[in-house]
């Protein structure tokens, strides 16, 4: 197994796309961090499924955007595994409000789009980084074609997701040549952040080249793919949106 003995902390892995790629990377063969901020169920799920792949697991409850949060959760999967190999940061926060209320975008939907998706990144990293250069790990962050286009669930997820795309660009260059840091950016992606939330579903999947709206297990598949086999890749976002979107 190509990822046997190997570490990985995912962030926001209780459920969809972090849930899937916790699993992905578990049938490789790593053992894997799963963090979760409030949805103990779902996280305990995930860690049965995890588990009964052979491989080790570990419930760590932190906000990623509280930074001592995070620093006591990098030291919990290092007492645990003993090493911390691969970091995907998954973890991420949005409110649903249509782009053209510019009224409705409250400075709480800002703080909190922006805490999650960018701070919450850099915080991680950054707890892990010393820790992935002794072991020549990677980075994999999980951002958004939202970043590139200026649309998605709220102008202020957009704009975070265009930053989690340049904090990419900055920790690959200063985490190598020990550390790659790369992120992937999906379209729409069918998991619980979209129930309810048809007409944002249909704008932003309707007209995919491929013919059908994201899975997180699509996600997780280009995870495992840049982990697994992206040697020379860094700094690089890659778009998984079955061509909604051609740059």
């Amino acid at each position: 197994m190509e990822l046997q003995g190997k570490t990985v902390l995912v962030t926001g892995a209780a459920t969809g796309i972090g849930r899937a790629i916790a699993i992905k990377l578990a049938k490789k063969g790593a053992n894997i961090a799963i963090n979760y901020t409030k949805s103990i169920k779902e996280a305990e799920q995930t860690l049965e499924e995890v588990s009964s792949l052979g491989v080790g697991g570990l419930l760590v409850q932190a906000n990623v955007s509280e930074n001592e949060q995070v620093k006591k959760m990098c030291n919990q999967v290092l007492n645990k595994f003993g090493s911390i190999d691969i970091l995907v940061n998954n973890a991420g926060a949005t409110n649903f409000v249509v782009l053209e209320d510019l009224e409705g975008m409250k400075d709480e939907y800002w703080d909190n789009a922006f805490n999650v998706n960018v701070k919450g990144m850099f915080y991680t990293s950054r707890a892990c980084q010393e820790e992935l250069k002794k072991n020549k790990g990677c980075i994999v962050n999980i951002t958004s074609i939202a970043g590139f286009n200026g649309t998605g669930s709220s102008m202020a997820y957009a704009a975070s997701k265009a930053a989690g795309i340049s904090v990419t660009k900055s920790l690959a260059r200063v985490l190598a040549p020990e550390v790659r840091v790369n992120s992937i950016a999906p379209g729409i992606v069918l998991t619980r952040w979209v129930n309810g939330q048809e007409s944002h579903i249909d704008k932003h999947s309707n007209g995919t080249l491929l013919g059908r709206i994201a899975l997180p297990e699509d996600v997780a598949d280009m995870v495992y793919g840049i982990v697994a086999g992206g040697d020379f890749v860094t700094g690089q976002t890659i778009v998984v949106d079955g061509g909604f979107t051609i740059y």
